[in-house]
């Protein structure tokens, strides 16, 4: 079967690279699955689940927004940040939650507001990232 060959690249790192099967990813218009011969593409990202399926495994990526970009097999996606959901702190991901509550209704400024809200979002996806990743694995 034919496959992928995905980067997933962040200024500080390079977070994943490998072939894989089918990748589903948060378009910033909604999820946009890329299998083998996509169409070439170049689309902005929203925080959310990268999900990444290779030989039948599926693996869960949080990605805070960014661009990916389709060139024939090969999709390469430049993130804000990026974590695999085995990375993500859930302590840390719901103290960010906490303070983004607390936060929206403190904030004064229709600026203020919104930033608060995109913290909100990206707070609550890697959380629902890192969930789902742990529901999904076997137990010991």
């Amino acid at each position: 079967m034919a496959k992928l060959s995905l980067e997933i690249v962040t200024a500080e790192r390079l977070v994943y690279s490998a072939d894989v099967d089918v990748i589903i990813a948060p378009g910033i218009e909604g999820q946009l699955g890329i299998l083998p011969q996509h169409a070439p593409l170049m689309t902005m990202l929203q925080p959310g689940e990268l999900m990444v399926r290779r030989d039948g495994e599926e693996q869960s990526i949080f990605v805070s927004g960014g661009f990916l970009e389709v060139q024939g097999d090969k999709v390469t996606v430049l993130a804000d940040t990026a974590e695999r959901a085995d990375e993500i702190d859930i302590a840390r991901a719901e103290e960010a939650k906490l303070r983004a509550e607390q936060r929206i209704t403190l904030s004064p400024s229709e600026a203020d507001h919104a930033r608060v809200q995109a913290a909100m979002l990206r707070s609550l996806m890697r959380l629902k990232v890192a969930e789902k990743s742990r529901k999904r694995r076997p137990r010991a």
